[in-house]
């Protein structure tokens, strides 16, 4: 089974397109859809449409959630943003998204953790910043989840095999490839690049592997139009997938 895998697209239409192009270009036998799906600087209505037109299996994020259940006046730019776009039926296409989804019962489909849609699953947060989690912090995260594959998104492109031989693999962000969040402290959160990501997980002779990938896309119109919606703070994360241009030099 080959398992074309998305998360995180922040209503980035354009590199949505992007990498569906090249997932149809590479196969698979299904695409997954990890959620933070449509809040952001961009195209949050149009993004939804697309998606929803595809019916892939789909999960929510906690921008979905933040969406759907915060007042307006609570929301963040990106948020409120998707708020004021989307459509009725729109807002019920994300209302009616499970949390987490097993796509059968060796594959497992969450946000954040499968506790959590905030908790980070392969990195840990400290006073210091964001690292890499270790195994024994990620095995007790997955302590509850009983499957071989667990798909993650949420933060930016990492995989771990546990020692019982679960795999886990988040595939990047789509659509932003860097963010700051307070979240449980003040970090930064950088892919280097702005290309748009996803991975491919295939199971081959029983053994789940995966092969991640960075598309090309148009990320200066992107840029562009973020800052044409009043979003400067997006342009050199869709540029560069740095925060700012000073941590991409430093």
């Amino acid at each position: 089974m080959k398992i074309a895998v998305l998360s995180d697209i922040h209503g980035n239409l354009a590199a949505l397109d992007a990498v569906l192009k090249h997932i149809e270009e590479a196969g698979a036998d299904v695409i997954v859809n990890l959620g933070d799906i449509v809040s952001g600087a961009l195209e949050a209505s149009e993004t939804a449409d697309r998606l929803m037109a595809l019916n892939l299996p789909t999960i929510k994020g906690n921008h979905e959630r933040q969406v759907l259940m915060l007042a307006p006046a609570r929301m963040g730019p990106s948020d409120k943003r998707a708020h004021d776009t989307l459509r009725a039926d729109q807002r019920a296409w994300l209302a009616a998204l499970p949390a987490t989804l097993r796509l059968h019962d060796d594959v497992l489909l969450v946000h954040g953790t499968p506790d959590s849609d905030l908790h980070y699953f392969l990195e840990t947060v400290t006073e210091s910043g964001c690292r890499a989690a270790t195994r024994a912090q990620v095995t007790e995260r997955a302590s509850n989840a009983a499957a071989a594959l667990i798909l993650c998104g949420h933060t930016h492109p990492r995989m771990m095999k546990l020692d019982d031989g679960r795999l886990i693999v988040n595939p990047g962000s789509v659509g932003l490839q860097a963010y700051e969040d307070a979240h449980s402290f003040a970090h930064r959160m950088e892919t280097g690049s702005p290309h748009a990501r996803y991975a491919i997980v295939e199971c081959v002779n029983g053994a789940w592997n995966a092969q991640f990938d960075a598309v090309n896309y148009d990320w200066n119109a992107a840029a562009r139009r973020a800052e044409r919606n009043g979003r400067a703070d997006w342009v050199v994360p869709l540029l560069t997938g740095y925060v700012t241009c000073a941590q991409q030099n430093a």
